[in-house]
């Protein structure tokens, strides 16, 4: 028989529960910022990479269509740039303008900050557990 705190939700619950937490802090540092949530995670992404359209649309779990739509606001905003790939011209790349990395920069300190007060509660310690368990769940889809 499995005891369970009366805290505990069960994985199920506890991670539907976090996701939605998330996902509100997500969404308000986007609203503030006069963007949608997946284009805050259109500039996570850029922020260390510059990739090809098809990988920005794996990553975000889009139709390539609908990232060519996200990427055209972005672009009109200053906030990306295409490029043309140096192994193939026909293939095009995505970058953060500067403008787009000082957004991107602000915003990835906004939610680190929302995040971390999601956890304030916890000690130290089940913060570094919560971590690594949460990486190593996110690690092994990748």
């Amino acid at each position: 028989m499995t005891t369970t705190h009366p805290e505990d939700l069960g994985l199920t619950d506890a991670l539907v529960q976090l996701s939605f937490a998330v996902q509100a802090a997500l969404g308000a540092v986007a609203a503030a910022h006069d963007l949608s949530i997946v284009q805050l995670r259109l500039l996570g992404i850029l922020r260390d990479r510059e990739p090809g359209m098809l990988d920005l649309a794996r990553a975000l779990g889009l139709e390539k269509s609908s990232v060519t739509g996200l990427v055209d606001r972005a672009e009109a905003r200053g906030l990306v740039a295409r490029k043309a790939a140096t192994h193939d011209g026909r293939a095009v790349h995505v970058r953060l303008t500067a403008r787009g990395r000082r957004i991107a920069a602000k915003l990835t300190a906004l939610v680190d900050q929302r995040i971390t007060e999601l956890a304030a509660d916890l000690p130290p310690r089940d913060r570094d557990t919560l971590s690594r368990l949460a990486s190593r769940v996110v690690v092994a889809r990748v």
